[in-house]
């Protein structure tokens, strides 16, 4: 069976021309990506929509589901800028519980 997968391209390139064209160019290396990530759907977010209000911003956070590739990334994200678990717990808005629970799992 099938994964039934939302196609966030097309889904951000009609908003984008229909209500933002003129953050298309902005948003148009990301959108050019082979594949895109739970973290470019992310970005793409932030960059057409902006930051959202805090309230909003935790009831999203609380919303979200990465793939392995996705928790990879960021753990491979901290290793190479040396950070430590709040430092890319603030970075990614993730809780410091979420990435140690992750390292676990990946043995990272």
């Amino acid at each position: 069976m099938r994964e039934s997968i939302p196609n966030y391209r097309l889904i951000y390139n009609d908003i984008l021309k229909k209500k933002f064209p003129e953050k298309l160019n902005e948003c148009l290396p990301i959108l050019q990506k082979e594949r895109l990530s739970s973290l470019d759907v992310l970005e793409l977010n932030k960059r057409i929509f902006g930051t959202a209000e805090k309230e909003k911003s935790l009831a999203n956070q609380r919303c979200r589901s990465y793939k392995k590739s996705d928790i990879l990334k960021i753990l491979d994200y901290q290793k190479k800028n040396k950070l430590n678990n709040i430092q890319v717990a603030n970075h990614f808005k993730l809780s410091r519980n979420t990435l140690t629970k992750w390292k676990k799992i990946f043995r990272v």
